[in-house]
């Protein structure tokens, strides 16, 4: 029985995708001399030949392309946002390709050809991934079960056991804990089945395939003894090193002068992320900077006119992995605001500062209206193009008060700090940033391209009522 992630599974589907690449190929050659008859800016082109050589180098090219980008891998496949982003990703990277191979072979092939050939590969390979999840959904084959161990019944544990139940849909079974200290039982739901010493009878009663060791620093002598006697049975050995408390997202093994390492500081946000996040940055932000340069005009002669002192604004904040940068808005206080802000500052009941107040006196006329229209945000577009700031992200905070953050508040610098992100959409002003790190911390854990345009969606909306801006 075909499981949906295997090793069959995963070859199928190359062998699938290389059928619709040579089928998208053929469909495009058919109607090729067609399409003027249908769009009247398209050049007639009366052949829509293609040579043979052409319907074998394109399956291997957008093969090889998406194995590169782990397409077929099931580690990155669970979700279906994880999977059709990168098979998107693939697709693109492989027309590219393609592309560049036919200039330097045979450049004759037609242009509108090798665009509706794209597109057509967009659309098989992406639907039959569509209709693949519907019909596992609707017949609800169950996925091969493999029984997990947790090795130490801590919190470290209960975090593995919490993953586990999240991906049950994806065969894993949690069977239990194994800890000597048999008091934590009053802490967790599944069952201790016993000390570390009876490892090897649980794993065989169990029938149990993946074990997972998640003991603190303080046991790490009993982790030789555990590894030695799980190499004698058939499982998968995992370790979660407990160093992983100390870093500040997420930890990577590297080799550092061939020696393995963890690094503790390892980025949020993986290359082809990175990538795709500045692409789309520069796009979006020059574009959206050159229709908002007028804008910009006016309201630097607004401000001029207002009230005496400079244009823009110009502060110190903190940016991603903490690097200092100048932040530019358009000044909307009264020159030397920031000598008066203790007389703003406000101290919660539990020791937290409040910066900002809806009554603030330093604000102008002029100032008022850019803060509920968001305008004054506009001189950051500079950042973004600058590569300082991306478009969404965590807001970038002031230094005076990062010295005051707690250690887990700054994972929040482990993306690039935005313009608008998570935390303003779900209260702006209305909540104050540095007492809400939590939403900061949803975005980086939960960082997709899908939910950065989510959030300038619900940005536009926002901005236009001028919800929670003072």
């Amino acid at each position: 029985m075909l499981r949906r992630y295997s090793t069959d599974f995963a070859i199928l589907s190359m062998v699938l995708d290389a059928v619709f690449v040579v089928v998208a190929l053929m469909v495009a050659a058919f109607v090729r001399p067609s399409l003027h008859t249908y769009f009247s800016f398209v050049t007639p082109h009366p052949e829509g030949q293609v040579p043979a050589f052409v319907y074998g180098l394109a399956p291997l090219v957008w093969v090889g392309v998406l194995l590169i980008v782990s397409a077929y891998d099931p580690r990155h496949t669970y979700k279906a946002v994880d999977e059709f982003s990168r098979v998107a990703f693939g697709i693109l990277l492989a027309a590219l390709c393609f592309a560049g191979l036919l200039y330097l072979t045979e450049r004759s092939l037609s242009r509108w050809l090798f665009g509706t050939f794209v597109v057509l590969v967009f659309v098989f390979l992406l639907a039959w991934r569509v209709g693949m999840r519907v019909l596992w959904r609707i017949r609800k084959l169950p996925p091969k079960e493999r029984r997990v161990l947790i090795i130490g019944a801590g919190q470290m544990g209960r975090q593995v056991a919490q993953m586990i139940d999240k991906y049950a849909w994806t065969g894993l079974r949690f069977v239990g804990y194994l800890d000597d200290c048999v008091e934590k039982q009053q802490h967790v739901e599944a069952p201790i089945l016993g000390a570390l010493d009876d490892v090897a009878r649980v794993v065989q009663k169990y029938d149990v395939e993946e074990v997972v060791i998640t003991l603190p620093r303080r046991a790490y002598e009993k982790v030789e003894m555990l590894v030695v006697t799980l190499h004698e049975l058939p499982v998968h050995t995992l370790i979660v090193p407990d160093y992983l408390s100390l870093a500040l997202y997420r930890a990577s093994v590297e080799e550092f002068a061939g020696i393995p390492m963890i690094n503790v500081r390892a980025p949020a946000l993986n290359e082809y992320q990175r990538m795709l996040k500045r692409i789309f940055d520069l796009s979006v932000g020059g574009l959206a900077t050159l229709m908002a340069l007028p804008v910009m005009g006016l309201i630097a002669l607004a401000i001029k006119l207002d009230s005496p002192g400079p244009i823009l604004f110009r502060q110190v904040r903190v940016g991603e992995n903490g690097r200092l940068f100048t932040m530019y808005k358009f000044r909307t206080m009264v020159v030397g605001a920031e000598k008066m802000q203790a007389l703003v500052n406000e101290v919660t009941e539990d020791g937290k500062i409040i910066h900002k107040k809806r009554d603030d006196p330093r604000v102008t006329r002029v100032g008022r209206f850019l803060r509920r229209t968001s305008l004054d945000e506009l001189p950051q577009l500079f950042n973004v193009l600058k590569g300082e700031m991306s478009l969404v992200g965590p807001r970038p905070e002031l230094p005076w008060l990062v010295e005051q953050y707690e250690p887990w508040q700054r994972k929040r610098f482990c993306v690039p700090q935005g313009i608008t992100g998570w935390w303003q959409v779900n209260g702006r002003s209305d909540k104050p940033m540095h007492l809400h790190t939590e939403d900061d911390l949803f975005y980086v854990q939960n960082y997709s391209f899908w939910l950065d345009l989510k959030i300038l969606w619900r940005t536009v909306w926002i901005v236009l009522f001028g919800k929670g801006a003072y």
